[in-house]
């Protein structure tokens, strides 16, 4: 079968912004569980090896998206670059959780999607937004985490607060583009404002979806044990390790290679595999 590849549709939300969004499937002819992809922070939809993870997804016969939040610093004329720091200092929960569900609601209407199998896959914050949705929408009947957060109160502490408090920003240094990625206040503001909403371990608990949580034993930005807190919150979840695996599961900007890096593979197929037999 022919895979069909439909990259950078806009969605529009009217709370946030419009943003892009991507589609792979293969025509079949019958509807095929719809699989969306949730990225982290300082991620986006075309970072490293999620294009060919796309792939294989679709390959398997799942309806797989990808999207850019709508204030992750990308554009939709330049949805690969963070050439927008004004968006990303204002991004927050609030509005990721909105971008999510205007995804949620486009490709559950598409005539290629089951809207009786939705999946949500998160990764690193992503991960935690996806908790949050999961516990929040009933239509999610799978929710896989990859190397996610158990708590989505990732502030600065103490000095570093008050000053944050005090300047109204507070900057970032992304390690790969060398920017200096600004954090409005409001980010903080919107948290507390909602913060029993923003519990990911209230979430976790609450979500009735089969749960897969998968983590590299060697996440360099969010310890194993984060996996463990979750898998003790979540009693029918699974739960698997990865061995010396960091947080991108081998994976890096750019990626060069037409293979997955053997560890994304192994995350990938155990997803594949995890979707099939539950939902």
């Amino acid at each position: 079968m022919e895979l069909i590849i439909k990259k950078n549709r806009r969605l529009n939300n009217p709370e946030t912004r419009s943003f892009l969004a991507d589609a792979y499937y293969e025509e079949s002819g019958q509807k095929l569980p719809l699989v969306i992809f949730v990225h982290g922070y300082k991620g986006y939809k075309d970072w490293g090896a999620w294009e060919l993870m796309a792939e294989k997804f679709a390959k398997a016969g799942f309806f797989f998206v990808k999207f850019n939040f709508s204030h992750n610093g990308t554009t939709i004329e330049d949805p690969e670059h963070f050439t927008d720091l004004e968006a990303f200092g204002h991004n927050n929960y609030s509005k990721e959780l909105s971008d999510l569900g205007v995804v949620i609601d486009h490709f559950t209407n598409d005539p290629h999607a089951d809207d009786q199998k939705i999946v949500l896959i998160g990764h690193s914050r992503g991960g935690g937004i996806s908790i949050v949705k999961t516990s929040e929408d009933e239509r999610i009947n799978g929710l896989i985490t990859l190397a996610s957060v158990d708590s989505l109160d990732r502030f600065p502490k103490g000095e570093a607060f008050e000053k944050w408090q005090k300047e109204g920003v507070y900057y970032a240094l992304n390690g790969r583009t060398k920017q200096e990625m600004p954090h409005y206040y409001q980010f903080y503001e919107d948290y507390e404002k909602d913060i029993h909403r923003f519990d990911v371990e209230r979430a976790t608990e609450m979500a009735k979806a089969h749960m897969l949580i998968i983590h590299g034993t060697e996440d360099e930005a969010v310890e194993a044990k984060q996996a463990e807190h979750l898998h003790i919150l979540h009693p029918n979840s699974q739960l698997l390790l990865i061995e010396n695996a960091g947080h991108t599961f081998g994976a890096k900007e750019p990626w060069t290679e037409n293979k997955l890096p053997e560890d994304l593979n192994t995350v990938t197929e155990k997803c594949i595999e995890f979707i099939r037999e539950k939902i």
